[in-house]
């Protein structure tokens, strides 16, 4: 897509680079910045990337502002290069997804095994949502359907409108993933807030306004 595009040749190998170091920073500053209070009176923990706490908005928040300084250093349009990243960065998402079911986080409220089987959700996933003895609604899982199917979409419509360049795919994925987690967010039991408001639920209204 790069060379179908005209952009410099490694420009989604040097641009990714940048993407995901400062991508990974942008989450991790996130989720610190909503649990002040604990990492103030355990600073030590703040670097402990690997006990978790990475927070996609973070990544999402950090990612179009290193993209935007990258190419205006390289002197590339950036709208243009928000729509060639943007499938990536939805599949990306929806991968990332399984970390939650693996560590056994980011789960809905208490659910019982009917429900989940008359949901048709695979059986090892639902074993895996039965945690100490409960079963839990497995948000992850919903979260990564909605993104696989806007990856699907957004490769569609980049085959389809030839001529994009000007943010038409970024504005599809904005709506898509806005809708999505506006409504998996009220399923799930470990938000970070800001008050009584779920700050995932605040960024995708201004996600789908946008």
């Amino acid at each position: 897509e790069e060379k179908r595009k005209g952009f410099p040749k490694d420009f989604v190998i040097d641009l990714g680079f940048y993407l995901i170091l400062f991508g990974i920073f942008g989450a991790r500053v996130y989720y610190v910045l909503f649990n002040l209070d604990y990492y103030l009176a355990n600073p030590s923990q703040i670097l402990a990337v690997w006990n978790g706490g990475l927070a996609i908005h973070g990544g999402i928040i950090a990612g179009p502002i290193t993209l935007i300084i990258f190419c205006l250093k390289k002197k590339i349009n950036i709208l243009k290069a928000m729509d060639l990243v943007v499938p990536s960065l939805i599949i990306a998402q929806g991968i990332g997804r399984w970390g939650n079911f693996f560590n056994g986080e980011a789960h809905g409220p208490l659910t019982t095994l009917k429900y989940l089987q008359d949901m048709n959700i695979p059986e090892f996933i639902i074993k895996g949502m039965n945690i100490n003895g409960n079963y839990y609604i497995p948000t992850f899982y919903y979260e990564f359907v909605w993104c696989l199917i806007g990856f699907v979409i957004l490769m569609l419509l980049r085959y389809l409108w030839k001529k994009y360049n000007t943010g038409q795919l970024t504005g599809f994925y904005l709506l898509w993933y806005g809708i999505g987690r506006l409504y998996i967010e009220s399923l799930r039991t470990d938000s970070l807030m800001l008050g009584n408001i779920k700050i995932a639920q605040l960024i995708s209204i201004l996600f789908i306004v946008s």
